[in-house]
């Protein structure tokens, strides 16, 4: 087989193992509680004014 040609059963095997998920029991979520803050250091009008300077140029 060269480089660049087409192996069918290459391409079934690679179609079988990709469509098989394997779940364990430890594949379970994680709570998390609590809050997010996020602080930019600018106010929403200093955002606002940077924005709009980037739009007109």
């Amino acid at each position: 087989m060269s480089i660049g040609s087409y192996d069918e059963a290459e391409h079934e095997r690679r179609e079988r193992k990709n469509a098989s998920v394997d779940t364990t029991n430890d594949d379970t979520r994680t709570q998390y509680e609590g809050t997010v803050e996020y602080d930019s250091g600018e106010s929403a009008d200093d955002l606002l004014e940077t924005f709009e300077r980037i739009k007109q140029n």
